[in-house]
């Protein structure tokens, strides 16, 4: 089985980006939720900065909490 390589680190992301919206919707379900590391492949220090921006781009009211 190949891991899959953390979409930031190969990009070289330092700063996931809270206001950039359409980034951070690759890294959740239809349902809004936000997808675990083991779907995305992504390292766990990226998975803690994109939980922290999707969690405040939600605050802010540029992500739904939910989707209907």
């Amino acid at each position: 089985m190949a891991d899959k390589q953390c979409y930031f680190c190969t990009s070289n992301i330092k700063n996931i980006d809270y206001k950039d919206n359409e980034s951070l919707k690759k890294f959740t379900d239809p349902q809004a939720r936000i997808m675990p590391r083991k779907r995305t492949g992504i390292c766990a220090l990226h998975q803690r900065k994109l939980s922290r921006s999707i969690k405040r781009a939600r605050v802010l009211g540029l992500m739904p909490f939910l989707t209907e």
